[in-house]
This record gives structure tokens, sequence and C-alpha cells, in this order.
């Protein structure tokens, strides 16, 4: 006989197990409905498969492993999808969670399943193939906290030994004890699948209580010619735990916060073995566990093959429930579960107990009393820890005792509490305690992110900084070198005649070329037409499921897109058709035209305009567009009667003036005006130009201070062009004025109104600079997004305005609310990280 170790601590409850193993496992008639969690494990919930609606089969996957540890749940029945939504699941808290509610037909219709082929033995495939078969039949631990069973199947260590706990030491429970009676060879052939998945451990130990003689004289059997070894050790609670049972059994300790892999040891329990098995030879899904159904408050006390989501209700409602004669209602057992406050909560893959336990049973407890340091909670503590003084430290928050006191170490089997004469819940402040560590570890984690971000951002920024000053350096200089080469020679003046042909030529660089603008436009229609697609999908859900005025919305927005559709088009078919002409000809082709030309021309796009957009206004019922079409229509009209009243005031013979021929003498005077004035500067002296430099520029400063005022005001797009315009003419009054003060300390007195005014413009500046420096980083973020979302709500109204006019500046003003869009979420994402 194999030797034992003594269980350090524990106790001796009642076990109260009689009860339920006077009956055969039973099954229970299909619920009216089946909740299903996406999350009845430890790790990430799975990912959804299904939708509301669709009808699925038995076995079919509900939703898939969503990470490495995850696993994916199936439909325990055939049925219909009713709804996926919160509701409350198993869990102390009485928190609610994402569940899939199925309503069963009743015909118990499988998927096409099978296991490996029964030709071949498990032996001949691989142990990863094995893994993957488990992992997507959804099986999770079935003794404890439901840690996902193809993670803890693939170690990164070598396993010596494989432990099957099969000691269900909880009082009244007996879903292990039962499953091994009754299929104590299916459990053994999935021992064998495990240890075969393992890499063949040196040991394969199976530990059971010693208050168990018929599951032991059940295996017993089909073990006799196997490796396996059956190993009994006298009944104590909480012998079940893992840590406790490899102590039990092999008498290693495994390590403080360590797992027992890290000493070559994995432990099952007979329930996942069982899963396994069906899994592999069968193909099967995790879609049923044995569950106890005990106590006094139940006339009939059983276990039973529950399908995963049946409601609590249907299973005490098929035992006798007498909800007058219990006192409280418990998932689990006694020492380690949780009382329950909804009965409508489902099964899960982790339920082995319902205990209706009676008042006898579960008196209401005394009053806790004030600690008399006796030391029972520590006598009985099988993880051997100070109880005690870990009760003190959850009292007072001391979060940082309780770790080194090895908090973590703690089962929560509730033997300390058990043995308390003061009646303290003692595991109730540990409880709280690990949860309030574990919140904090997060809050840090979420604080660390955050701070990183902030720090990085402020580096981009200071880098973005010193990339600007350095390249504001670089112009600085070139200018003077430029200045400085030109001083010595007399270029002549271009001709005015060709004027605006350079100023053509030098605008056509920057224009796009006809294949970028054709890609443009492709990219344009590609939108347009993924849009359309969506929209329609979105009208075809609506009509089945949404009001009447939902289906009118997502009609007319199926129409808006469809008329955007045909706008790319259009645009790219005009684009084809002009494919020859370039956009300078075009340009040169407006300017050549003569003003009666463009007049008439204008007269008749008004004109189409205006009967396009009275017939708008004729089709349409919604009273609010045909306002805005109204709206329109009035400044169409407006439009038109001013270019007939300036065909009117034209020369009935004349021929007009061609606009390049304006343009160009206008260009020649500008000209003329700016060589004179070179010419009148050229001459004096440096401390002279500077002055007046400076005059000059705070001139220009004034006019652009006045334009950004009249674009703020208009909510213009412009408005960021001209903060930056204004920056530039600061910057140089700021250079001018240095120089001017290198050149000469102090100013003569014919100068001191120019340095009065260059003196006061570089206050200006300097203030509105502080102003900026006091704001924080948030406060001018918070700034630009109030700023943003009142210019988009505008730009807005004006994109609706000339959509209704069929105005020619659509394009431009749906790309201005564009580019607005996205600075304005740039901005909220940088706000947001002050809040993370």
């Amino acid at each position: 006989m194999r030797k034992v170790w003594d269980l350090i601590g524990g106790v001796h409850p009642p076990e109260n197990k009689h009860q339920s193993v006077q009956l055969p496992i039973g099954v229970l008639p299909l619920p009216e409905k089946l909740v299903i969690p996406l999350n009845q494990h430890i790790g990430a919930p799975a990912k959804l498969l299904v939708a509301t609606g669709d009808r699925v089969l038995k076995g079919q996957e509900l939703a898939e492993p969503s990470g490495l540890v995850s696993v994916g749940v199936h439909a325990p029945t055939s049925g219909t999808i009713s709804d996926i939504s919160e509701y409350p699941i198993p869990h102390p808290s009485g928190m609610a969670a994402r569940c899939i509610t199925l309503i069963p037909d009743g015909q118990e219709q499988w998927i096409d399943h099978a296991g490996i082929d029964t030709t071949y033995a498990f032996q001949d495939y691989s142990p990863a193939k094995l893994l993957e078969m488990i992992r997507h039949a959804g099986i999770a631990g079935l003794g404890g906290a439901g840690f996902p069973s193809a993670v803890k199947l693939s170690p990164r260590k070598t396993i010596t030994t494989l432990i099957i706990n099969g000691s269900e030491c909880e009082p009244y429970i007996t879903a292990d004890d039962m499953l091994m009676r009754e299929r104590a060879e299916a459990i053994v052939e999935g021992i064998q699948i495990l240890s075969y998945i393992l890499g063949g451990p040196e040991e394969v130990l199976i530990g059971i209580e010693d208050n168990k003689p018929e599951a032991r004289a059940a295996l017993e059997p089909f073990v006799r010619d196997t490796h396996i070894q059956l190993v009994s050790f006298p009944t104590r609670y909480p012998s079940g735990g893992e840590k406790q049972l490899i102590q039990i059994l092999t008498g290693h300790e495994v390590p403080s916060g360590g797992l027992p892999a890290d000493i070559g040891i994995v432990c099952q329990n007979v329930g996942t073995a069982f899963a396994v098995q069906k899994a592999i030879h069968f193909g099967e899904p995790l879609i049923s566990r044995i569950t106890t159904v005990t106590g006094r408050a139940c006339s009939t006390n059983r276990n039973y093959e529950v399908l995963i989501g049946t409601p609590i209700t249907h299973l005490l409602a098929h035992n006798g429930f007498d909800e007058n004669n219990c006192s409280r209602l418990i998932m689990g057992g006694p020492m380690m579960g949780f009382t329950l406050t909804d009965l409508d909560i489902p099964v899960i893959k982790t339920t082995n107990c319902i205990l209706a336990a009676s008042r006898e049973e579960a008196p209401t407890p005394p009053p806790a009393q004030p600690c008399i340091r006796c030391g029972m909670c520590a006598e009985a503590c099988p993880a051997s820890l100070l109880p005690q003084q870990l009760f003190w430290y959850a009292q007072s928050h001391n979060h940082e005792r309780l770790e080194a006191h090895n908090l973590f170490d703690c089962i929560e089997c509730g033997a300390c509490s058990y043995v308390c004469p003061s009646n303290i819940p003692l595991v109730q402040y540990y409880r709280a305690s690990k949860g309030e560590i574990r919140k904090q570890a997060q809050d840090k984690i979420k604080s660390d992110r955050a701070r990183a971000r902030f720090e990085f951002q402020k580096a981009r920024k200071e880098q973005e900084e010193m990339a600007k000053a350095a390249k504001r350096e670089a112009r600085k200089q070139a200018a003077e070198q430029a200045k400085a080469m030109s001083a010595g020679r007399g270029d002549e003046p271009q001709e005015s005649g060709d004027i605006v042909k350079t100023a053509m030529a030098r605008a056509a660089e920057y224009q796009a070329s006809p294949a970028e603008q054709q890609a443009r436009l492709e990219r344009g229609i590609a939108r347009a037409e993924s849009h359309l697609h969506s929209v329609e999908k979105r009208l075809e859900t609506i009509r089945k499921e949404g009001t009447e005025q939902q289906q009118e919305q997502a009609l007319a927005a199926v129409e808006d897109a469809r008329r955007r559709l045909e706008d790319a088009r259009s645009k790219r078919a005009q684009l084809d058709n002009t494919a020859g002409t370039s956009d300078t000809d075009k340009v040169m082709e407006r300017l050549q035209a003569s003003p009666r030309d463009t007049l008439e021309k204008k007269i008749a796009s008004c004109k189409e305009r205006i009967a396009v957009t009275r017939q708008k206004i004729a089709e349409s019922d919604d009273q609010t567009l045909k306002a805005a079409l109204t709206s329109g229509l009035e400044k169409q009209q407006a439009k038109l009667a001013d270019a007939q009243q300036a065909l009117a005031a034209l020369p009935d013979n004349a021929p007009g003036t061609p606009v390049t021929q304006q343009t160009t003498d206008a260009a020649a005077n500008a000209i003329a005006r700016a060589q004179a004035r070179a010419a009148a500067t050229r001459d004096l002296p440096a401390e002279e130009q500077l002055r007046q430099a400076v005059v000059a520029l705070e001139g220009r400063i004034e006019k652009a201070k006045a334009k950004l005022d009249e674009a703020r005001a208009g909510e213009s797009e412009h408005v960021n062009a001209l903060q930056a315009g204004l920056e530039k003419l600061q910057n140089k009054l700021l250079d001018a004025q240095q120089q001017l003060n290198t050149i000469t300390a102090q100013p003569s007195t014919a100068d001191d109104d120019t340095a009065d005014a260059a003196s006061s413009a570089i206050a200006r500046a300097q203030a509105r600079v502080a102003e900026l420096a006091s704001m924080s980083e948030e406060d001018k973020l918070r700034e630009t997004v109030a700023s943003l979302k009142s210019r988009l709500e505008k730009a807005r109204i004006k994109l609706r305005e000339a959509e209704a006019e069929r105005s020619e500046h659509v394009d431009s003003l749906r790309t201005a609310s564009e580019k607005l869009q996205v600075r304005l979420t740039e901005a909220e994402q940088q706000l947001a990280e002050y809040h993370p």
C-alpha cells in the first residue's frame, strides 16, 4: 500500500452525504428555456458566434474561445436563440453577465459529430491534436474554479505525476462519488488520455477519501492492468483542495504563490476526466454535468445529469422544493458555497451542488464577537497561515502586511470560520481584501499606462517644437544669404506680360495629375458603394424588426447614399471626358473669356439650379427639407438678379476686356509699385531699413488680426491658416526688433514713434504668449474641442444647404466637414488621455 502523509490542519464537519446517494443518477426533462453564460470559467469570455433568431443544433458551438485562457460554449439541445443580453449568473456578488437564451424545440437534433476513428486508438493521434479537440469541446475544470483544461494540460515543465482528485471532501456533495460508482470505465479511459497528453508521467494517482468504498470498488477492476494507482486516505476537510491533496499523496508542498506544475505535478478532477473521454471518443462537447440536489427543504435528494444553462427553479421543481422551509439556498457546499438570491440563475460548468438547507441545517448565524486570540483558527488552517493576523490586517486595510502574510495562499475553505468561537466570518474579510488588492493592482496598471502615454506625448511635442525652431532658423539664414547675394547685382525685373503665365505654371506644379485625380475619384466611388451597401443592409434589417419611422429614416439614408454614388460616378465621367485638357488650360480659358460670356454662363447656371430646386420642393414631403430648399432658392434667385443686372450694365456692342488682360494690368501695376519701394529703400542705411521693416510688419500684423477676427466671427475654414500667418508675422517682428536693438541700443528721437509701435506690438505678442503659457495643456485641448464642435455643426448646416441648392461648393464643404471631424476626433482622443 502506498504511503500517504497527514493533512496539516483541517476539520471534521458533519458529512451529510448519505441522503443523495440512495438513488442512481437521474435525467430531468427539458426546461422551457436554457440560459448559457459566455463566461463559465477563469479567463476571457467566449466570443459570440450566433445571433438572435438563429436556430441551433445540439452540440453546436455558440461562442468560440477568445484567447489562450478561454473556452467555448455549446448548445445543450436544439432550438432557437431568443435573446442575447445581460442576465444574473452564479456569483457571490449576484452580478449579471452576457448570456445566450435558448428555447428548446424538443427534437434533440445533434450536429454531425464524431470522436476519433474507431479503427485507431487515441495513441495514434498527436497530443496537440487531442488538446485541440479538448479546447473546442469547451472543457474546463469541473471540480474547482473552472480553469480551462487545455491550458492546464499544456505545462512548460516536465510532468512526473498526474493526480486525479476523487476526494470530494465538502459536506452534502456526492456528484463525483456517484459518477465514479456508475461510470468508472469511462473515467479510467479519460485518465489514460490525460496521461498520454502529458507525455506519460511516472505516476498516475487517483486520490479517494476512505468514506467512499463503493466508488473505490467500482474503479478497481478497470485500473488493475494499468499503471494507475488507487490511493485511499483518512477523511478530513479540506483534503480535496489541490495543494492539500498533493501534500497528502506525495508529501511535496507547492511553493507559496506557485503552481503544482512548478514541482512536476498536474491535478485534474474525475468529472473532467469523464468529459475528456466523451470529447475524444464521441466528439461530444461539455453540455451537461452531474449536479447534487440535496437539503431538507427538498423532499427528494438525488444526483442528476443536468444540461448547462438549466434554471435552478427547474431543478428544484422536480425535487419537491419547499420554499417556506428553506433557510438558505446555496450553490456548492455549506463550507465554500455561496447563497443564491435569484432562483432563475442557470447551472454552469462548475455547479456541483444545489443545497436547499432548512432552518435546522443552516440556522441564522449569531452575531460576531471580538476575537479572543484562542488560536483555534491557526490550528485548523490547512495552508499554514495565521488567520488571526490576516483578520486584523484586513480590518485595517493594511494590504502590504496582508500580502507579506501570504493572503493569496488562502483557499477560502472556511475551516477557520467553522472553528471560531467568536463566530467571526473570517473568510468574508479575506475575500474582500483580495478583491481590494486586485483592484488596486489594476488601477496602478492603468495609471502607469496613462503616465507613459502622457510622457510620450510630451516628448513628441518637445521634439516637434525643436524641429520647428530649427526650420525657422534655417529659413532665416537662407533669407539672409539670399539678401547678401542679391545686394551686389541688379536682377532684371520680369516682364509684366509673363506674370500670369508664370503664376499659372507655378500653380500647375501643385495641381494633382489626372492619374491622381482618377485614383482619388475611384476611392470616393468605392467608399460610396460600401456606404450604400451598408445602409441597404440596415434597411433590410429595419424592415423586419424596426418601426415605421425607423424605416422612413433608413430609406432616406439609402436615397442619400445612392445620390452620393451617382455624383461620384458623374465626376469620374466628367474627368474622363476632359482628360485631354489640363487644369492650367481650363483656368486660362476662364481668364481669357470676356465679362459678357462669363455673366451669361453664370445666368444659365443659376436658372438651371433654380429649376432643379423648385422641382425638389414640389416633390418633398419633409417640412425641414422644404425650408432648407426654400432658403437656397431665395439665395439662387438673388444671385440670378445680380448677374442679370451686371449684364444689363455692359455696353450692347462691347466685346469686353478679357480677364487675362485685366489681371496682367493689375499685376504690372503692383510690380511697378514694389520696384519703386525697393529702389527707394535700397540706398538707405541698414538701421533705417530695419525701422521701416518694423513699421511695415506692425501694419501687416494689424491687418492679419483683423482678417483673423473676421474669419473667427464667420466660422471660416481658414482660421487655422490665418492664425499661423499671424504667428509668422509676429516672429518676423520680433526678429526685426532684435536686429534693430543689436545695431543701436539707444534709438534716436526721430525713431521714437517707430520704436514705440514696435515695442507695443512686441508687448502684445508677448502677452499672448504668456496667456497661452499660463493655460494647462488640458485647458487648451478643452477649448479646442469646444471650438471644433461648434465649427463642425455650422459646417454641416452649410453643407446641407449647399446640397439642397446643388451648389458647386458641395464637395469642398464636405471635405471641410470631414477634416473638422478628423481634427475633433484627434483632439478628443488627446483630451481623453488626461482622464483614462
